[in-house]
């Protein structure tokens, strides 16, 4: 299940302080990428369930949080481990592509 970002708490609470890894993916309603991307990231959060958690966060309402972290680009993508981002992927990407990131995030 991806969990929507309402805000700074929720951001803290269910991504920085987060046991597993969290792909945080930053969006727009009006973004066709974005939407696009939205049904890859469900799937995967299903095929991670447990081992990786997964956010999305709407740019236009969660400015603060899309500045804190350099977000110029929509879709953007952050993994985060530990509270911090380790790795980023700007636009839309295949599902094999993601899975990859992913698989690799889980063995380091």
């Amino acid at each position: 299940m991806v969990q929507t970002i309402s805000g700074e708490d929720s951001f803290k609470t269910d991504v920085l302080e987060s046991e597993t890894p969290v792909l945080v993916d930053f969006w727009a309603q009006w973004c066709a990428p974005c939407l696009a991307a939205a049904p890859v990231i469900e799937e995967l959060s299903r095929d991670y369930e447990g081992k990786i958690g997964f956010a999305k966060v709407n740019v236009e309402d969660n400015s603060m949080i899309a500045a804190k972290y350099g977000i110029a680009a929509i879709p953007t993508m952050l993994i985060f481990k530990g509270g911090e981002p380790v790795q980023q992927l700007v636009g839309l990407k295949p599902k094999k592509e993601l899975k990859k990131l992913l698989d690799a995030v889980l063995g380091e």
